[in-house]
């Protein structure tokens, strides 16, 4: 058998006098007009035979025909493929013996499972022939919701089980009447073979509620909900992979309420708007973003608010960015077509911590007392599916969320893996990956695992993504912290599956997750985060790490400085600020004047003194996320996180319009980049400075800082290639501050863009390790330890 590239020549060596060719084609080729496509350019070839899907997501091709009629064949079949179809590779038989085919058929799937690493591919945003028949009032489909054909329309989150037929499908409700039918049979047809073929008469309809459940009497009811979101009122709106939560982006009073209910007092919300042209009255869009908003994925893309910004403050309070997408279902674009309103909010629909609502029962009973209405349609949700969140980074691609539109296509590797290994990530922003040959599929944004329900939606996106697969897996990865849930998952499909276990340590699980997404073999790694749990046991997250295949040396980190409370430091940063602070006069006045923003006051603040002034030791951090936090509560910007990465992400807004002021040279001892120094002179500059400035110098410092400190490995190491990692690293002006001192020395520098930066990139970090080899080494100081 010969093993094809979609990308290499068709015969590396002379073609054989043929008559039939068997033909197994891998990678996104169902659900994607594949098998149409097989029948017309076999046809056009003037071959006989048949295609057909299999249970292991690859296509089979038989045909028959002269020579060089099949060479042409395959010919068409690397060049002239469906626009979301992925070729990864076309395995083929060649035989003399000739079957006697009358003509080229579509036959029924077969149940046949043999290779790994084929997929389905990802929900794809509703593509302009379907908008055109959307609008034209002659057409059958005229302001049809769910019209799709084969190159547009919902995948990931309506398919069941492999092969991708209807009837694996949630769309096997709705039985296609005449219309639908004749088309989805005509060979000249876009809808040939497509599996969501639907129309108003036998597809899913949609209908208004109220927030019991009463049905809402409307001829038009999308744009009657349209109207009601226009006029203040909150929606819960079902789409392909999930619930939103919509309303106003002009009226704070819906804003306000929507906040309170859901318990999310500050936390942005994305907005949905009608057009790039509307897009473009309230934010800042280059050609780059705007390419990325009109994409076939339609992530959400967090762009700058302009000066002429006229959105409700309370959509990104305190940001200088807000979060923007375009409508993506013929759903989205009905809602806007009799409003004058230029967007709506349009947030994920899910319980604090939990993941997002998908069935229109749980839909009523969980947002029942936060919306005024529900506008719900009657197809099953197969797979939640959250939206993708991108940023744009020196005009690269910077993933916030890998989800909707991208999810579960895989990430190609620069070599072939051994072995099949599941990472199950660490615990926040989690996600799986499963590495099978050279590919890795990073499954759709998961969420916080801190509960029962998000740890089950984990444990059931791993199971159906390696059914879908079809992957045996030899080695289950995770989190080198030994309480993480997803650690206790771990060694649970571990024993289910009879595999070794591998923990990987955090930060070098970004790290590789970053050599993994460039192909390197090593680097000097810059992470900066939140939290990680260091291989020593200590909350690390400002490291300097040399990593190779083998494991990693800590060679560099940021001073460590007292977590007073625990947990509670990094929720309150004002406790961070004074344990930096202790040795300042007067830090006791000034924590005593923050107070009112601790839960207990006046008496916490003592207890905060008097455990710093004690002989008790406390815990210890080098984490880059809470010297931002620190900075930013004395600044003033933000004295309690109420979302991940709040006081960082307000203080980089800040700091947009700022300078450095102070112009702080790092202070660097045996590897360790201080930070009291900096913490110091910000409180001391406080008053007489603004604090922009003084924002602005603090990133500015700990970016030199981190440079010096890698550039300082990488010339003892005589590793010339630098990285940066971790939920740091989606701050801009850190990011391209050491980016250009790094490339000033002539280093190369890498960033993250296909895989996010934060931790939902751990989970393939955690996997790609292990493909490399088995056990995981960390080496740290002059020892080598085993975990």
């Amino acid at each position: 058998m010969q093993s094809i590239s979609g990308f290499q020549k068709l015969h590396s060596t002379k073609v054989r006098k043929l008559v039939q060719a068997k033909i197994k084609v891998t990678g996104i080729v169902q659900g994607v007009g594949f098998r149409p496509f097989i029948y017309r350019i076999a046809t056009a070839n003037n071959l006989k035979g048949y295609v057909r899907n299999r249970g292991d997501a690859v296509v089979e091709i038989v045909v028959e025909g002269k020579e060089h009629e099949i060479t042409l064949f395959l010919k068409d079949l690397k060049e002239k493929k469906p626009p979301i179809a992925q070729i990864h590779k076309i395995l083929m038989n060649y035989y003399e013996e000739k079957k006697g085919f009358s003509e080229f058929a579509i036959l029924n799937s077969s149940e046949t499972k043999e290779l790994a690493g084929s997929v389905v591919p990802p929900d794809i945003a509703i593509c302009g022939e379907c908008l055109r028949e959307l609008r034209s009032p002659t057409n059958p489909r005229h302001d049809y919701f769910f019209i799709t054909c084969t190159n547009c329309g919902p995948r990931y989150t309506t398919i069941l089980k492999l092969p991708y037929d209807r009837k694996n499908t949630t769309m096997q409700d709705f039985e296609m009447c005449k219309f639908c039918r004749d088309e989805y049979k005509n060979p000249n047809n876009r809808r040939f073979h497509a599996q969501t073929v639907a129309c108003p008469k036998c597809g899913p309809k949609a209908y208004l509620t109220t927030n019991r459940g009463q049905p809402v009497p409307h001829k038009d009811p999308i744009r009657e909900a349209g109207r009601l979101i226009e006029e203040g009122y909150i929606l819960a709106i079902k789409g392909y992979g999930g619930f939103h939560v919509a309303t106003s982006t002009t009226r704070d009073p819906p804003i306000q309420k929507l906040r309170k209910t859901k318990h999310r007092a500050q936390k942005p919300f994305a907005v949905m708007a009608r057009d790039l042209k509307t897009i473009r009255t309230f934010a800042e869009v280059s050609p780059e973003e705007g390419e990325m908003l009109s994409s076939l994925q339609r992530p959400i893309v967090l762009l700058d608010k302009s000066r002429d910004y006229y959105l409700s403050e309370l959509i990104a309070p305190g940001l200088h960015n807000v979060g923007v997408m375009l409508p993506y279902t013929g759903m989205h674009v009905m809602l806007f077509d009799q409003v004058e309103e230029p967007s709506f909010v349009m947030t994920s629909a899910n319980p604090p911590s939990e993941p997002i609502v998908t069935q229109n029962g749980e839909a009523l009973k969980m947002l029942g007392s936060t919306v005024d209405y529900f506008l719900l349609h009657n197809r099953e949700i197969a797979q939640r599916c959250d939206d993708s969140v991108v940023r744009l980074h020196n005009r690269k691609h910077c993933f916030v969320r890998r989800s909707r539109g991208y999810a579960p296509a895989p990430v190609h590797l620069k070599h072939s893996s051994s072995k099949c290994v599941l990472g199950v990530g660490a615990e926040e922003n989690v996600t799986g990956c499963i590495i099978v040959g050279e590919k890795a599929f990073v499954s759709q944004y998961i969420g916080d695992v801190e509960n029962l329900e998000t740890f089950t939606f984990l444990k059931e996106t791993i199971h159906h993504l390696l059914k879908l697969t079809n992957a045996k897996i030899d080695a289950v990865t995770c989190d080198l912290h030994p309480k993480f849930a997803t650690s206790t998952l771990a060694k649970e499909l571990s024993e289910d599956k009879g595999c070794p276990i591998h923990p990987v340590q955090h930060h070098y699980a970004h790290i590789l997750s970053l050599m993994g997404e460039h192909g390197l073999k090593e680097m000097i790694g810059i992470v900066c985060d939140g939290y990680g749990y260091g291989s020593d046991g200590k909350a690390w997250g400002g490291e300097i790490l040399r990593c190779t295949k083998d494991g990693f040396n800590r060679l560099g980190h940021l001073e460590e400085q007292p977590l007073v409370g625990g947990d509670l430091a990094s929720r309150f940063p004002v406790r961070m600020a004074t344990g930096i602070l202790q040795n300042i006069d007067g830090i006791e006045d000034w924590i005593l004047s923050k107070s009112r923003f601790l839960p207990h006051g006046k008496e916490e603040a003592h207890t905060i003194m008097h455990q710093l002034n004690s002989d008790r030791v406390l815990p210890t951090t080098t984490s880059c996320g809470r010297i931002l936090d620190a900075i930013s509560a004395i600044l003033g910007i933000c004295y309690e996180r109420t979302y991940q990465g709040e006081p960082a992400m307000k203080l980089e807004s800040v700091a947009t319009k700022g300078q450095d002021i102070l112009k702080l040279e790092p202070e660097i001892n045996g590897g360790i980049l201080g930070t009291t120094g900096l913490v110091e002179a910000v409180y001391a500059a406080r008053e007489a400075e603004s604090p922009a400035d003084l924002a602005y110098s603090a990133q500015s410092y700990l970016g030199k800082g981190l440079a010096k400190l890698a550039l300082e490995a990488a010339k003892d190491t005589g590793i010339n290639v630098i990285g940066f990692s971790g939920g740091v690293a989606y701050n801009r002006h850190i990011t391209s501050t050491i980016m250009k001192r790094v490339r000033e020395e002539g280093v190369e520098f890498y960033v993250h863009e296909i895989i996010p930066a934060g931790d939902g990139g751990i989970s393939f970090g955690q996997a790609y390790k292990t493909t490399f080899g088995l056990p995981e080494q960390v080496m740290r100081a002059h020892k080598t330890h085993a975990f």
